[in-house]
């Protein structure tokens, strides 16, 4: 079995995100989409509320669970015998960040990433922008998917 977790914070689910899973689906048997905890980090949405986002955006979705975790991400491979990393690149920068946590994960493991790029159209979409654009009351339905909902 082909087993791949999508790690992030995902604070808030965005479109980009949702391209990348939707792509990565035909490449794996199982897609895993991982939440990390991290205690020092200040979210805009519970993790309750971030499990609902991606859990609903993907209901009709059988090879994908959503976990979370803590620690680091290739322990939690370990842990549920995934093979595979997915990521989504929107930029070079995104490259060069991604590209030196690939390589520490694989100094640390077997573990393999595979990079898909984000679609044009979703390119400039980061979840930094989106909770901007939600703190500033914009109109942030146009960057996520339907399920994300602010209170």
């Amino acid at each position: 079995m082909r087993r791949a977790i999508f790690p992030g914070s995902f604070d808030p689910l965005t479109l980009g995100h949702h391209d990348i899973i939707t792509r990565g689906l035909p490449l794996f048997d199982e897609l895993i989409i991982a939440i990390g905890i991290n205690a020092d980090k200040k979210y805009m949405f519970s993790l309750e509320e971030r499990i609902r986002f991606i859990s609903e955006a993907f209901k009709n979705e059988p090879k994908i669970k959503v976990n979370t975790y803590k620690g680091l991400t290739v322990d939690y491979c370990k842990k549920v015998e995934a093979d595979f990393i997915l990521r989504g690149l929107r930029n070079p920068a995104d490259f060069e960040f991604e590209k030196a946590i690939a390589h520490t994960n694989r100094k640390l493991s077997e573990i393999e990433t595979v990079f898909l790029l984000t679609s044009s159209g979703k390119s400039y979409i980061s979840s930094s922008i989106v909770r901007d654009v939600i703190r500033n009351g914009g109109n942030y339905s146009v960057l996520v998917p339907d399920t994300v909902k602010v209170n």
